[in-house]
């Protein structure tokens, strides 16, 4: 089925959305909404590489983005028969990951149905206690006081024990969970519902890597840590993504689904100055001088913080004229924040969906040092009466934005206003830099559009 036709299949409740978050004015007749979205599809061109069709509506040509320069990102094409593989367990894919001592030859991995990075080669999934037998997360946090000030080993005859079996606890999960994607590797998920559930994926040096068609649950970190000097009154800071690339080069991401899943923040155990604690760091973070990365067609769904590129602002030895990143055609849906938040970063965000509540919601574009951001005819949908431009962006010590075309409930965002106004002297809409000299594209260029596209074409799809 050709673009065109999934369009023109449109309900009247999908046109009844659009109606409603402004994206079509009139009251139109869904077959109307859908005939004037087909020409709005066929002026834009679509952001999509050229090739044949699936089902979906997308291509498998290739990445849009910064993943297509730098001599393209083929991941594991051109794998030998002994170098494909199906896997359903841990045990499995760490198996397959390792390619039989050729881990970094090009190989292609299936996922069928569920994996847990939780579970043992016997079949069993492990837990806490598990991996640190007597640890008590009250205990723990009682040694800090009442009000989390200060943490004190002789506040209570437990309180040594506590920190030495949150510390080796802690190792022990990261040792269990988390499994690294080595270069030349195509994952991909079969059947629409292949999912890593609490599986901490990371690429360490990997290059040339496609990861698609996944769900990926983030973990649940049972150790995480109360940093009472983080923030004004302290912070949790938990430890494991669902997917970290670390110094990774030429890694497509593509049609999956970032998700707290079956853990959302909402039921965690309640923690300091009546704040739960908080078990999950983030959905996708890029550091340490990673670069060429496309993250298209996906969704970010139910998280705090979202999408983390460059890992602090005195990193730069190491980020400085990297971390070049495109989003393209991205779903996120009720997150709080980082979606995304970069620095140093060459970073295109074009044609993605952003959908929230206001007062839910802290920013979507978080804009830090040295960053070059160029935000393109994104989508944001908001309710509430205190929805604005503000709850876009945020500045934390970049000077340099620049936004064509966004809607903010269906009008013009008012972006590169809404920046200057929170930026310190300095501020410029000249990025340095320009995606179209980069690699070619041609974005959706009316908000109903893209809203369609998104909604309709993002997460895995059935293979």
């Amino acid at each position: 089925m050709t673009d065109e036709e999934e369009i023109a299949s449109m309900t009247a409740s999908d046109s009844s959305h659009l109606r409603s978050w402004g994206l079509v004015r009139a009251a139109v007749p869904a077959g109307r909404v859908c005939r004037s979205l087909v020409v709005a599809l066929l002026l834009a061109c679509a952001l999509l590489p050229a090739g044949p069709a699936t089902a979906s509506g997308s291509r498998d040509a290739g990445p849009v983005g910064w993943a297509s320069v730098n001599g393209g990102t083929t991941g594991g094409a051109g794998a030998g028969p002994e170098s494909m593989w199906t896997v359903s367990t841990r045990v499995e894919l760490k198996e397959a990951l390792a390619n039989r001592g050729e881990a970094t030859a090009p190989k292609v991995i299936r996922v069928e149905g569920d994996i847990s990075g939780h579970e043992a080669g016997d079949g069993t999934l492990l837990g806490e206690q598990d991996y640190a037998p007597g640890y008590d997360l009250a205990k723990y946090m009682s040694c800090f006081g009442e009000d989390g000030a200060e943490w004190s080993d002789t506040r209570y005859d437990y309180c040594k024990q506590q920190r030495i079996l949150r510390q080796t606890g802690s190792n022990k999960e990261k040792q269990q969970i988390q499994l690294t994607v080595p270069s030349n590797t195509t994952l991909i998920g079969t059947g629409g519902d292949a999912r890593l559930l609490g599986v901490f994926l990371s690429v360490n040096t990997g290059t040339n890597i496609v990861i698609r068609d996944l769900t990926l649950e983030a973990p649940v970190d049972h150790f995480t840590t109360w940093s009472p000097d983080d923030g004004e009154q302290g912070s949790w800071n938990a430890r494991f993504d669902a997917l970290a690339v670390i110094t990774g080069r030429n890694i497509w991401i593509d049609h999956c689904t970032f998700t707290d899943g079956r853990y959302p923040d909402r039921t965690a155990p309640p923690g300091f100055h009546g704040e739960r604690v908080q078990r999950h760091d983030g959905l996708l973070d890029i550091e340490d001088g990673s670069d060429f990365i496309t993250v298209s067609d996906s969704r970010f769904t139910d998280h705090d913080k979202a999408v983390l590129i460059g890992s602090g602002d005195g990193r730069g030895d190491r980020d400085r004229g990297h971390l070049k990143v495109t989003f393209v055609r991205n779903l996120f849906t009720d997150i709080a924040q980082r979606a995304p938040r970069v620095r140093f970063g060459q970073v295109h965000v074009v044609n993605n969906v952003y959908r929230g509540r206001a007062g839910g919601t802290g920013y979507a574009l978080g804009i830090g040092v040295e960053s070059a951001m160029v935000s393109e005819r994104n989508v944001f949908l908001y309710e509430g009466p205190d929805a604005s431009s503000a709850l876009v962006v945020a500045i934390y010590g970049g000077t340099r934005f620049r936004d064509t075309g966004s809607w903010l409930n269906g009008r013009p965002a008012g972006l590169d206003a809404a920046a200057a106004a929170e930026a310190a002297d300095g501020f410029t809409t000249d990025t340095g830099w320009a995606p179209a000299d980069v690699y070619p594209y041609r974005p959706l260029r009316s908000p109903a559009a893209v809203w369609w596209h998104v909604l309709n074409h993002s997460g895995p799809r059935h293979r």
